[in-house]
């Protein structure tokens, strides 16, 4: 176990999982296990406008999914927040998170993901809420695209281009992250690619 930051007392053990620990007026969860880091996430400075011009839309790495990273030039260290573009028969990557808890929010169109062993229908303006631990796949089985907003906290600085520590990606993808669910059977998705190879970066699963 790793050691506690100065100001940091451990009060619970939560569901024998994680630790809770509170830091200078902040509750932390921590894993049993897991290192603690040296310093905490820093907050940002003011505020930073930005506008639909501003966003750089790229495929995801592994599904190919059009995304767009508001927090990117921000420097954000507790907020991740992009936009997801899901074509007609699509799917992005089953996964889970390490700490980081994720809302998703349906803009356009009818969303379908599956969490856990349930599929749900969300409708435009609905959400949901999901906690770390728990598997879950943000899919299109309609004609029609699909937008969402994903928003998670706090950031998994160390997935992130330039971290100082290579992360164990099994922790994220347990399981084939490219299975498809059983509503898009048949279906061949990312598709193949064709022409040059993309150059994708900074790409939130």
């Amino acid at each position: 176990m790793g050691k506690l930051l100065p100001d940091c007392r451990v009060v619970r053990w939560r569901n024998h999982e994680r630790r809770l620990v509170y830091h200078r007026r902040n509750w932390v969860y921590f894993r049993r296990g897991e290192t603690f880091a040296s310093e905490f996430m820093k907050a940002v400075r003011g505020y930073h406008l930005i506008k639909p011009e501003d966003l750089f839309w790229r495929p995801s790495n592994l599904m190919k999914i059009p995304n767009a990273d508001y927090l990117e030039r921000t420097g954000s260290e507790n907020l991740g927040a992009r936009l997801w573009r899901l074509p007609p028969r699509s799917a992005n990557t089953l996964h889970k998170h390490i700490r980081m808890e994720e809302f998703y929010f349906v803009l356009e169109g009818v969303g379908r993901m599956r969490v856990g062993d349930e599929t749900l229908t969300v409708p435009q303006y609905g959400g949901v809420l999901v906690e770390p631990d728990q598997l879950r796949q943000v899919f299109n089985d309609t004609d029609a695209e699909v937008l969402w907003l994903i928003v998670g906290a706090p950031e998994e600085t160390e997935f992130l281009p330039g971290a100082k520590t290579k992360p164990n990606v099994s922790l994220i993808y347990p399981v084939d992250p490219k299975q498809l669910p059983k509503e898009l059977a048949g279906v061949e998705w990312p598709p193949k690619r064709s022409g040059p190879k993309e150059i994708c970066v900074n790409t939130w699963l």
